[in-house]
């Protein structure tokens, strides 16, 4: 598999013209300006945003393929796999390209990490509304413009600053899609708590370790980030904060039936060590677990 640490090399793979700058490019393409030939497989040292409505082919990143029936802004960062086969367009869409070491000394250099949708697979990719594909195109324009046009010691700051008003509105319109998608969203909380009920019984008959915020996103066939932000839309709390709360929940029923001492408890939830559990209980409950044991007693 090929790793890409300069545009230029993308470009000639894609087929298509050498890029302006050695550190930032952006790709433009029409119906019928991809003829469907190449195939390419790479990784690279780019962050790569792009919109596409494809006529046939397919594009994939992490595991998941990207059906070509389906029209969507994709984020890609450094050091992921990426697939293009076969690529036609349907529509006109395009690609960023930035190579990360066009960001130091930058506000986005810090900015672009925290855009959890760069680790979200291709299948969760942002679906755009009509107006919203009109606020994206319009910045596209403007990035464009600035990049071919405009050249001199202000460009990159401009163009910075619309890249960056570009993943503001990607993140606007996540809110909007994870909102307008509640039904899918409440079947996938379902899902969630009842894969947690699962793994608690299970661990009652086999050695197994705590649940696990990517075990689970494995088992939901989702990313663990999208899963994390779907669950912070709809419950309020992430992934990770809703395993303690069910795990507390547990051992405060646990607690209650008197059956058990605190370490047998700890070892029955999947804690390897019972120090780890009393205090994470503590923190969850506000006092100790044999503290809380008492309280019932009394």
């Amino acid at each position: 598999m090929k790793h890409f640490n300069k545009i230029s090399d993308l470009h000639e793979a894609l087929g298509v013209k050498p890029p302006e700058h050695p550190l930032f490019s952006v790709m433009y393409g029409e119906y019928g300006s991809c003829d469907g030939t190449y195939e390419v497989e790479f990784t690279s040292a780019f962050y790569i945003i792009g919109f596409k409505k494809l006529k046939s082919g397919s594009m994939l990143y992490g595991r998941t393929k990207y059906d070509h029936d389906r029209g969507a802004m994709s984020f890609v960062k450094p050091q992921q796999k990426v697939t293009f086969k076969h690529v036609e367009l349907q529509e006109k869409g395009f690609l960023i390209v930035i190579h990360e070491d066009f960001l130091p000394g930058t506000a986005l250099y810090s900015e672009i990490k925290k855009y959890g949708y760069f680790d979200y697979e291709v299948n969760e990719a942002l679906h755009l509304s009509p107006s919203e594909e009109d606020i994206i195109w319009n910045l596209y324009y403007s990035i464009e413009k600035e990049h071919y046009n405009n050249t001199d010691e202000l460009s990159k700051a401009i163009i910075i600053s619309l890249l960056d008003s570009l993943l503001k509105y990607a993140q606007r319109f996540y809110k909007r899609q994870f909102i307008n998608r509640t039904q899918l969203t409440g079947s996938t909380v379902t899902r969630f708590n009842a894969l947690l009920v699962a793994h608690f019984e299970e661990r009652k008959t086999k050695n197994m370790g705590l649940p696990t915020v990517s075990g689970m996103a494995d088992e939901l066939n989702i990313s663990a980030r999208y899963l994390t932000d779907l669950l912070k839309q709809e419950t309020g709390k992430t992934a990770l904060e809703l395993i303690h709360l069910f795990l507390i929940g547990e051992a405060k029923n646990l607690l209650r039936e008197g059956e058990r001492n605190i370490s047998e408890i700890s070892q029955l939830l999947g804690f390897e060590n019972t120090t780890y559990f009393s205090r994470l209980f503590k923190k969850e409950v506000g006092a100790a677990p044999n503290k809380f044991r008492d309280s019932l007693l009394n």
